[in-house]
């Protein structure tokens, strides 16, 4: 349970992130390429431009039977917005987290402010936890906002566009809800153990590309048809990480010192 000075730590992370204009700049833009931007791409793509996608016919057939329709650019649009995108919406948690967890202690080693923090009547472990759940909540903030921005902006450009609406898939359900916290939380995990020893927050965020470069070829994978996730694929893997993310979060409040955090 977070008790109210803990929820004081998480609110002060979220002000120096708002007051920030750079990082604030960050948290609005990646998530509007990713949910207006593109999708806006691939659906004139398939309007205007069709001929152009006839290299993904064959990772169409590897489509389960129940999303294909007899109009092969309404399937290419199923396949777009139902197995392609929610893999940007596992990009968006993580670049989100990222920003909080890589300044959760070398931004108050920037600022001064660590000694002050570490004054406060709270444990090491209730000071670590509260720079976690404050990166994890910002993280599922811009998650969820975002996925409304572009179930909107998919599903009026779709109408306009066929004039008929895409319901998304369960794959959906199983990112939101399920492996997107759980990617989060493992990096805002391991970001918010290497602020605490990182000089700047360019070090910090470095343990990032760890998690991008995978869902990068994840990505890939999917227009290439090498791999196509569905929901017990990603059912499995939020089990996973969400299994490797506590573990680490265990270990590394063992470790957590004053001694590390003052160095």
């Amino acid at each position: 349970m977070i008790n109210s000075k803990q929820a004081a730590i998480i609110k002060k992370d979220f002000k120096s992130i708002v007051s920030n204009k750079t990082m604030l700049a960050s948290l609005i833009i990646v998530p509007f390429v990713f949910t207006v931007f593109v999708p806006l791409i691939f659906i004139l793509a398939v309007h205007f431009a069709p001929e152009q996608l006839d290299d993904i016919e064959q990772v169409l057939e590897m489509l389960p039977e129940s999303v294909k329709t007899g109009d092969t650019n309404h399937t290419i649009l199923v396949f777009l917005i139902n197995f392609v995108m929610p893999v940007f919406f596992l990009l968006i948690p993580i670049m989100a987290s990222t920003i909080m967890a890589a300044s959760s202690f070398v931004g108050e080693k920037e600022k001064r402010t660590l000694e002050t923090l570490l004054y406060c009547p709270l444990s090491l472990t209730q000071i670590y936890q509260s720079k976690v759940w404050a990166s994890f909540f910002l993280s599922m903030a811009v998650s969820f906002s975002s996925f409304l921005v572009f179930l909107i902006v998919v599903e009026v450009s779709v109408y306009l566009t066929t004039g008929s609406l895409i319901a998304p898939g369960l794959t959906w359900l199983f990112t939101l809800l399920v492996v997107s916290p759980t990617v989060s939380l493992l990096s805002i995990s391991l970001i918010v153990v290497n602020s605490a020893k990182a000089k700047t927050m360019e070090d910090a965020q470095q343990r990032a590309v760890f998690f991008i470069l995978p869902l990068l070829l994840l990505l890939f994978g999917q227009f290439t048809g090498v791999i196509l996730i569905n929901a017990w694929y990603l059912l499995g893997a939020g089990a996973v990480f969400g299994a490797i993310s506590f573990a680490i979060m265990k270990k590394s409040m063992r470790k957590f010192t004053y001694e590390k955090l003052l160095r």
